[in-house]
């Protein structure tokens, strides 16, 4: 007998393995490319070795988006077992995959005539996308159709938010991302960067700045506090090879704000080469 609906995600959303498996996540792997070799995010090559290796790396590892093969071959799996199959994916802005994904579904279409295809572009990123395929996946297994699985993932979509603070600019300035200069000035400052990503904008904007870790975690908690407005929250910390300060952050959420869920997960590696170890970061919505 076949199941509702199956959610598709790709692996920069920041899903704990846990997670994925209870929720019952197809998720299609991102490629790095690192001397000579090519690794699949989360199978072949884990987030702890990347952010291991980018301190001595003379060169960043390279990303690439999952092709439309790439996600074919997860529709047409799924297509055995599923009714319908709703495909989330990360901001158009920041990748390509929302592209690939609708160009499989083109593919599938007459192979799995009898299977229907949705693509959702979530407006996001990393711990953001990955609360959308969340309360999808759960409208899923509740046994939602796919118009239904697929409003609710439009509804978190236009509330979640995403901040997180970078320890430096070097990763950045290296990467060609900014200049060397404004990088260099930023590490005499000793400034800590505050980014954000506004729900459906797709875009990383720099929101604040602080003069410590500890000033930016206070920052990120009075955000947070802010858009709760005493309102049930759920949420993901995510990191980059900064385990204690998530799970303190966790904590401190957990302590004083009502979270009817919060995960502490790596920050996504195939943003996380550009902004290197020690990147802390929320991303969160209320309840209406």
């Amino acid at each position: 007998m076949l199941e509702n609906v199956a959610i598709v995600t790709d692996s920069t959303a920041c899903l704990p393995q846990e997670v994925v498996h209870q929720y019952n996540v197809e998720v299609v792997p991102l490629r790095f490319a690192w001397q000579g070799k090519t690794y699949r995010d989360g199978i072949d090559i884990t987030p702890e070795i990347i952010y291991r290796i980018l301190p001595t790396a003379k060169e960043l590892p390279t990303t690439s988006a999952p092709s439309p093969g790439d996600y074919l071959e997860a529709l047409q799996k799924l297509g055995q077992k599923y009714r319908s199959i709703l495909v989330i994916t990360l901001s158009a802005r920041l990748s390509t995959m929302s592209d690939s994904a609708r160009v499989a579904r083109e593919m599938v279409g007459g192979r799995l005539q009898d299977v229907a295809v949705e693509v959702l572009d979530c407006g996001s990123a990393a711990g953001a996308q990955g609360l959308v395929v969340l309360a999808a996946a759960r409208v899923a297994g509740a046994g939602g159709n796919l118009a239904e699985v697929t409003q609710v993932a439009r509804r978190v979509s236009a509330k979640v938010n995403l901040a997180a603070f970078l320890d430096t600019l070097h990763y950045l300035a290296k990467g060609g991302r900014v200049p060397k200069a404004v990088a260099w000035a930023n590490s005499l400052a000793k400034v800590k960067p505050i980014f954000h990503i506004a729900p459906l904008s797709g875009e990383v904007s720099t929101l604040k700045m602080a003069r410590t870790r500890h000033g930016a975690v206070k920052q990120l908690l009075l955000m947070v506090k802010g858009k709760a407005g005493g309102k049930p929250v759920h949420a993901i910390v995510m990191h980059s090879r900064s385990l204690d300060e998530a799970e303190r952050l966790r904590y401190s959420l957990a302590t004083q704000l009502q979270c009817d869920e919060l995960y502490v997960s790596d920050f996504t590696p195939a943003m996380g080469i550009h902004t290197g170890p020690g990147v802390l970061g929320i991303a969160y919505y209320a309840d209406d």
